[in-house]
């Protein structure tokens, strides 16, 4: 039988949290089935607030997908604020979800983005309040199957006893064979009366690029490390490899993004314009395990944010991808697209622009329709020498080139983000951020002619992931972090010529140190996220709910006994021949390859960009037997 909405019970708790909007759904585009007319039923869940999993486009893509099969079901929900989970759990109400307020435990599935690992401890509340046991371990077959993907599930060992399995690589298709496995459970179980949830987990780890934690074991060494990580059932891989959708075109979604009620960070209509990255930063893990890039056509780019656009009535389309700036055809793309949207007042904006790929005529194409959003640009690094280090191929002449394009096209201000605590990286090679911007507004105000001119300099702490050749080094203390960053402010604040012009903007160090330990941290951190869950860790990516202390005391009590600590994972350099918690998770880049552009880091030296340069052998398209896709030519 259909669940009843939990509305009637839950409306009368709204008038007492903050944004109660954002949980009363009926959005323009959400989607409401029959309950009955459905054979498998799906939750589509972002572990944060409303406002960050409304922008999310992976959630956005796989939920057209799973709706455009008229027997699934899917539907959002999102993380509830502490004051709302308090009221709740006071009246007995579950978790439910946005477009029909249904309970989250009656569905079949449970599909988690993990965008972020500061995210980990909303997971383990998500399904406290839905009642579903946090363990997989405890799920019997009634219970939902809880599924994750995104990029934090490249290493998904820090939550391996809270994930029945993960999806790895790309989920338009993998979503849809899981949904066939579990339409073929339950249809066995209803025909034999009782089922094995075992069985069910088992069915799935036989999908190409779903991995299953608990059909593997890990063995560690007397010293802490690893020492192999093996399958425990017949038939299981050895290692799992990613998922790839080659072609695009055939993928077109979000084509009816939902509209939503409450603010989020990004209200715009987004197009992927194309996926993957072969630039080459050692520092980015989206960029290294999203390759090969795979391109739109301009024809499809053009058809989808049409269909988005009639759909919602926004006035502003965004050109998305890690990079949208190096899209092989963009200058044509973005002149068809204000020729065809300037009279509507429609604006354009690439929200990724590398600073070597802006120029004059992208700038005017993006400018027509009178409105302009804001541009970020990503040094990353400081100095000249750092940026050789992480292989971004930026020159200080690219940068001022750029600005300069910008400023004289009208723009007032734009925004620069670098990283502090890079490989290699010393007090000289930061403080010559202040040098950047200071050349930065006397471009502007030289090509402009004018004093009003602006910059942002935002700093994040560096934070080495798996899947990266940075993967084994070690990670900048937040002491030093915070020292850095200290000495950087000083000198921005006292120069009286420019000093006004830039504003500063960093993030205190120690966050970054609990996001080191969940990025490489193995099965043993489990115990620590819940620790800190239990404790009241919850929203810890934003600064108001984080509690450093409480994760200190949560590592304390979660690792005692195991002879490893929170500097262990993060600060510690790992060597060439030590097992990483994430080996056994396959995304088509050569291990021998990494570890060689580590060493080419170390020795500053640059790798190109293997679209347009010879292939540096990384090792994903013969490994995962795919190629480069690109779209305009």
């Amino acid at each position: 039988m259909a669940p009843p909405s939990l509305f009637p019970d839950l409306e009368p708790l709204l008038a007492r949290v903050a944004k109660p909007v954002q949980y009363v759904g009926g959005e323009v585009n959400s989607v409401t089935k029959e309950w009955d007319g459905c054979r498998v039923r799906w939750v589509l869940a972002y572990p944060d607030a409303y406002e960050i999993g409304m922008s999310n486009q992976g959630l956005a893509i796989l939920s057209e997908v799973l709706n455009s099969r008229s027997d699934v079901l899917a539907e959002r929900a999102c993380a509830v604020w502490p004051d709302l989970a308090e009221l709740m759990r006071e009246a007995g109400i579950p978790q439910f979800t946005l477009d029909s307020h249904r309970p989250v435990a009656a569905f079949d599935a449970v599909g988690v983005s993990l965008a972020t690992e500061l995210g980990y401890t909303n997971l383990l509340e998500f399904l406290d309040l839905s009642g579903i046991p946090i363990r997989s371990r405890d799920r019997g077959p009634d219970h939902p199957v809880v599924v994750a993907g995104g990029h934090c599930a490249s290493n998904p060992e820090p939550l391996a006893d809270f994930l029945d399995a993960v999806v790895l690589g790309d989920g338009e298709e993998a979503v849809l064979e899981i949904t066939g496995v579990l339409r073929e459970w339950k249809e066995s179980c209803h025909r034999q009366g009782v089922g094995r949830r075992q069985d069910l987990l088992r069915r799935l780890a036989d999908i190409p690029g779903v991995y299953v934690p608990s059909c593997y074991d890990v063995d560690y060494a007397g010293d802490g490390r690893i020492r192999r990580v093996v399958p425990n059932e017949p038939g299981v891989p050895w290692r799992v490899e990613k998922r790839v959708v080659s072609d695009l075109d055939l993928w077109s979604y979000p084509r009816r993004p939902v509209v939503p009620l409450a603010e989020a960070i990004h209200e715009r209509c987004a197009v992927e314009i194309f996926r993957g990255c072969t630039r080459g930063c050692r520092f980015c893990q989206a960029g290294m395990i999203t390759r090969p890039v795979r391109e739109r056509s301009p024809e499809a780019v053009c058809e989808l944010l049409a269909a988005s656009l009639a759909a919602t009535g926004i006035d502003e389309a965004g050109l998305l991808s890690l990079s949208s700036a190096d899209y092989s055809g963009i200058e044509p793309l973005v002149k068809e697209l204000a020729d065809r949207y300037t009279d509507q007042r429609v604006s354009l904006s690439l929200p990724s622009t590398r600073v070597d790929a802006f120029n004059v005529e992208l700038a005017q194409g993006l400018s027509r329709s009178g409105r302009r959003s804001g541009l970020t640009f990503a040094p990353e690094g400081g100095s000249e020498r750092l940026r050789r280090v992480i292989n971004k191929c930026v020159s200080r002449d690219d940068l001022i080139k750029t600005v300069a394009a910008a400023y004289s096209s009208g723009w007032r201000q734009v925004k620069l983000y670098f990283m502090c605590g890079l490989p290699t990286e010393t007090d000289e090679d930061v403080l010559e951020i202040a040098d950047l911007a200071r050349d930065v507004i006397r471009t502007g105000r030289e090509v402009s002619g004018r004093r009003d001119i602006r910059c942002t300099v935002s700093i994040g702490g560096f934070i080495p992931k798996p899947h990266t050749p940075f993967q084994w080094a070690a990670q900048l203390g937040w002491q030093a972090t915070d020292e850095r960053l200290s000495k950087l402010r000083s000198i921005i604040r006292d120069d009286r010529e420019v000093g006004r012009a830039i504003g500063f903007r960093y993030h205190d160090g120690r966050p970054g140190l609990i996001e080191g330990l969940l990025a490489r941290g193995d099965r043993r951190v489990g115990r620590v996220i819940e620790h800190a869950w239990r404790s009241g860790a919850r929203f810890d990516g934003w600064s108001e709910w984080f509690s450093f202390e409480r994760w200190e005391r949560a590592a304390e009590e979660g690792l005692a006994g195991s002879g490893v600590d929170i500097d262990w994972f993060t600060t510690r350099e790992r060597s060439a021949d030590e097992v990483l918690p994430w080996d056994h998770l396959d995304y088509g880049l050569d291990r021998d390859w990494l570890w060689e552009d580590w060493q080419d880091a170390l020795a500053e030296t640059e790798v190109g960009d293997c679209r347009w340069d010879p292939c540096s052998g990384c090792g994903v398209c013969d490994r995962l037997g795919v190629d480069i896709q690109l779209g305009a030519t």
